[in-house]
């Protein structure tokens, strides 16, 4: 899918059907099909595939082609399936147009366009267009760190909280835990890409042809709110650490209680079993069979030694 954008009054408008896409200044490739790469490699801008955006080295996704700079991060998204996971986005910045490419749906990309005349940088140009869209993205990551910290909370007061006694309750809480452990690593992993790439923009930011001089200042501006974020980001997978280690305590002291039961169970039933192998040996002279009330004599002595072991258990404080 092919949608193109031009800077309107309320920041970005959709470029309309009868319309140029020459004019547009931001076009966003999603999961494209061949007509509408052609369109783009048009202006002379080289489109990647979904096969080699994923097959860039970490080292040769960012680099330049002529005016064209290109560069690659991984964000997260949501799969048909609603489900997340991070997949990579190129971003293809020229003097004329902003191009990016990608084929999963980060949020942000639904989100900008409607919300470009919040942005601090504006959406008259191709690269304020793209720091905007940069601060979006790094607002939505902000989002999805605060999110894991609210399940963390409630987590947390679950564990921690005298209702919670069920291991089942306590085994889908280490479940909400670790997906939130994968929602921080994809996080960090946007956040990374980010980084490097806003660092590689900088350094290029000195020969592009806009001349902006503010363009440096906002870029530096978005690094130290990544660095921000990664600092959050070391919290988070800190709590992220001592609840899941909380959660395996409680599911382990909930099983001890279990075992210990059992076992308690079977040491008030090793003296009756005792007594009643003693008597099922079937030897010759064992006077007791003779006597008549020898059977009932043999059952209290089982009740008694299960009796006295169950008071002896007790009086230890192991029950």
């Amino acid at each position: 899918m092919l949608s193109a954008y031009l800077p309107a009054e309320n920041g970005l408008a959709p470029l309309g059907a009868e319309r140029d896409l020459g004019e547009a200044l931001w076009i966003d490739l999603c999961g494209p099909d061949a007509e509408e790469t052609a369109r783009v490699e048009s202006f002379g801008i080289g489109v990647p595939t979904l096969e080699d955006m994923e097959e860039i080295e970490i080292s040769n996704r960012l680099h330049r082609e002529g005016d064209c700079q290109v560069m690659t991060v991984m964000l997260p998204g949501r799969d048909a399936e609603d489900r997340q996971f991070s997949a990579p986005v190129t971003f293809l910045l020229t003097p004329d147009r902003l191009v990016t490419v990608r084929h999963h749906t980060p949020r942000p990309f639904a989100t900008f366009a409607t919300r470009a005349e919040r942005s601090s940088a504006g959406s008259g140009t191709p690269v304020r267009i793209f720091l905007g869209l940069v601060e979006e993205i790094i607002a939505r990551q902000a989002d999805l760190l605060e999110a894991a910290g609210r399940v963390l909370d409630r987590v947390a007061s679950d564990v921690y909280g005298e209702e919670m006694n069920d291991v089942e309750g306590l085994r889908l809480a280490l479940r909400d835990i670790g997906q939130q452990g994968e929602l921080t690593a994809k996080v960090r992993l946007a956040l990374f890409t980010m980084e490097r790439m806003l660092s590689t923009f900088m350094v290029w930011n000195g020969t592009m042809k806009h001349r902006d001089p503010q363009i440096a200042t906002l870029a530096k501006a978005q690094m130290r709110d990544i660095n921000a974020l990664e600092v959050h980001l070391d919290f988070l997978n800190s709590r992220v650490a001592l609840a899941t280690d909380a959660t395996l305590g409680m599911i382990n002291l909930d099983e001890n209680a279990v075992v210990r039961t059992l076992s308690v169970v079977a040491a008030l039933f090793l003296p009756p079993t005792l007594i009643a192998s003693i008597y099922g040996m079937n030897f010759a002279n064992m006077p007791e069979l003779d006597e008549p009330f020898a059977y009932y004599i043999a059952l209290g002595a089982m009740v008694a030694s299960a009796a006295g072991t169950w008071i002896w258990f007790k009086a230890k404080g192991w029950l």
